[in-house]
């Protein structure tokens, strides 16, 4: 079975950092599209960085210069490096893994607070 799990979420002042981790397990081949995406209370689920595994990533114009996703070592691990942290930045953030289905994480919390 597919499992896809978060890790790093918190809570930060406004201004700090976090690095999100995910890691998907029980798929043999590098998957090739992991990505985060975000979800704040009232709100629909958005996108916030996707990267293939050339390494092109793609990020939601909100986060461009601040967040920075990544690929691990391990397969099929990625990170989303987050600095710069804003109010509007709160939100569950998801992990998500592409294949011919999308696989998503139960999500990990980030409150950014004064």
């Amino acid at each position: 079975q597919v499992q896809v799990v978060e890790s790093g979420g918190g809570s930060v002042q406004v201004g700090g950092s976090l690095r999100l981790s995910c890691a998907a397990s029980g798929i043999s081949f590098n998957i090739p599209r992991m990505g985060w995406y975000r979800q704040a209370p009232g709100k629909q689920r958005e996108l916030v960085a996707t990267i293939i595994i050339d390494g092109r990533a793609n990020y939601a114009d909100s986060v461009k210069g601040r967040f920075t996703i990544s690929r691990g070592n391990a397969k099929n691990t990625a990170f989303l490096q987050m600095n710069s942290l804003k109010p509007e930045d709160t939100a569950v953030y998801y992990c998500n893994a592409v294949t011919f289905v999308e696989y998503w994480g139960q999500g990990t919390q980030v409150t950014v607070s004064s």
